[in-house]
């Protein structure tokens, strides 16, 4: 046991500074108490807010709940929710559980938890596909970052990658670029962040992203329904990818672990002290089983190595060595900075670094909107249209993004556009509040102008922007142009424009999934939170 501890601490030590939690798919419970997962039965023991990740152990936590007779009831919330949460002082759960200890350490700021301690690693890594791994060179020997940019200058390699201001995975890749670019490759400071070759570098090296995420298990999704070439994901979701994509008859990734920038998730779970010694005792108890051999040897089968790296051989099947995981080799991640380093380094990839979004905002302005709907409406667009709310919430576009507002009602109204993040991205807001509300839902004809804007103005939409359509209505669409109609004209403007919708009132789910099918995109539920719905969109561009 005192090996035990001393090895957690050692872990603890080497990488509670920093690391991110991936979370992402929100899935809260609802008004009766119902958890998005609950272990067991009756009044929950033990609540937690976890990054979804942690979906693949529920098999785990409901043979614990049955076999101790306790209840644990789970919600799955966002990296950066769960770090506002954290700061917010009021918790309305037992214990955090994130992908990576970042979150908790940027968002604990009035010191309310216990007991963190690390449940699993998983590396963050590229997953390219198999022939152009072996084309690149990839799998000859170690990787460095710098081969990797190489062959995103040459135009051999564009991936897809989430976020890094909405998620672990973007994040802790991130860092781990930035880290490798830098002058003091031990640890990132707030120099080096000022140095404008590091600028350069890490601006070019995100021109590679293709499509965007505000998650990691989304990104997985989307990658089995597209024809990609590369993915930043942790090494378990790869995995797991890799076995659909041998079902669906495709070549599966080979991992890359670039050696002088990889990071890694260390699903810490902590608790949150409400003074109630029952919870306590409860959260122990479950921490402790999660720490015991038998559940760690559980976890490393789903892919996962354990808290202390590494995978035992009776589980070591579910890492194949052909798909690039070398279990010998020591993983090594990137040391990471201060708090506020990596919070100024969160900033600058959210208004310098990342790849310009294009974002048009397709509104419905019919009259069923009139009162309660167009008021939650601006209050959401408040949120990131207005650069100081923006900000706050990690959304602020870039000064060389691009967002349009194309109303509709009866009839596509006139379109307005702003540049950068500041007074144009104001003026949009008040553009956008101006508009009258009245008249039919020409939902189709509004999506079609976007498409239009786009095939017209930005050829090169995919290359230089990462574009995105996202539409908000409450109603049918019920103007002239039909779903097959607008699929035709997206078919023949032939990007990779994902059309996400917002669901509010009384949209049609069946449309605005269409839409998400049509463009490999997703429905976001704003029914309960269009604020929050708002918000979690433009986390995807």
């Amino acid at each position: 046991m005192r090996a035990l501890k001393y090895c957690l601490v050692l872990i603890l030590s080497v990488f509670l500074v920093g690391c991110a939690d991936a979370s992402e798919g929100d899935a809260s419970s609802d008004s009766n108490g119902q958890y998005a997962f609950q272990g067991g039965s009756g009044e929950a023991d033990l609540t937690i807010v976890a990054g979804s990740e942690n979906e693949i152990l529920e098999p785990i936590i409901q043979e614990y709940a049955e076999s101790e007779g306790v209840t644990i009831g789970i919600d799955y919330m966002g990296s950066l929710d769960i770090m506002r949460l954290l700061q917010s002082g009021e918790v309305p759960y037992d214990a955090v559980w994130p992908a990576s200890s970042i979150w908790l350490d940027l968002g604990d700021e009035q010191h309310l938890l216990k007991y963190e301690a690390v449940t699993s690693i998983s590396p963050i890594v590229f997953g390219v596909r198999d022939s152009l791994a072996e084309q690149l060179g990839f799998k000859d020997g170690s990787v460095q970052l710098d081969d990797i940019m190489q062959a995103i200058e040459s135009g051999q390699l564009n991936f897809a990658m989430t976020s890094a201001t909405q998620s672990n995975s973007g994040a802790s890749a991130y860092i781990g670029f930035l880290t490798a670019l830098s002058d003091t490759p031990d640890s990132l400071t707030s120099e080096d962040l000022a140095d404008p070759t590091l600028h350069k570098e890490i601006t070019q090296l995100l021109s590679g992203v293709n499509r965007s995420s505000g998650s990691s298990n989304w990104l997985v999704d989307l990658f089995l329904q597209g024809n990609y070439d590369a993915m930043v994901n942790y090494e378990t979701l790869i995995i797991q990818a890799n076995h659909q994509l041998i079902e669906q008859g495709k070549e599966p990734l080979y991992l890359v672990y670039p050696e002088d920038a990889l990071s890694i998730s260390d699903s810490p779970l902590a608790y949150v002290d409400h003074e109630e010694d029952a919870k306590e005792e409860a959260f122990l108890a479950f921490q402790s089983y999660l720490l015991a051999d038998e559940t760690q040897s559980a976890i490393e089968a789903t892919g996962r190595r354990s808290a202390y790296g590494e995978v035992r051989e009776a589980n070591q099947q579910a890492y194949p060595a052909e798909w690039g995981i070398d279990l010998d080799r020591v993983i090594s991640p990137v040391r990471w900075p201060q708090a506020s380093t990596i919070q100024e380094a969160l900033t600058l990839y959210q208004t310098e670094f990342k790849k310009p979004g294009l974002t048009l905002y397709v509104l419905d302005y019919s009259g069923s909107m009139n009162g309660e709907g167009h008021e939650q409406m601006m209050a959401a667009l408040e949120q990131v249209l207005i650069p100081e709310n923006a900000s706050q919430n990690l959304l602020l576009p870039t000064s060389q993004d691009e967002t349009y507002i194309v109303p509709f009602a009866e009839d596509v109204g006139e379109v307005e556009v702003g540049l950068g993040n500041d007074s144009e991205l104001s003026a949009l807001y008040t553009y956008a509040m101006d508009l009258p509300v009245g008249g039919g839902t020409a939902l189709y004809e509004g999506v079609a102008e976007a498409l239009r804007i786009i095939d017209q103005d930005y050829p090169d939409a995919t290359d230089d922007y990462t574009p995105a359509i996202v539409v908000l209505s409450d109603g049918v669409a019920n103007g002239d142009m039909s779903f097959e109609e607008l699929k035709e004209i997206y078919q023949k403007v032939n990007k990779d424009i994902p059309i996400f919708s917002i669901q509010y009132g009384d949209a049609s789910d069946e449309e605005l999934e269409a839409l998400a099918q049509l463009s490999r995109a997703r429905v976001f539920d704003g029914r309960k939170d269009l604020i929050g719905a708002f918000q979690k969109v433009k986390g995807y561009n």
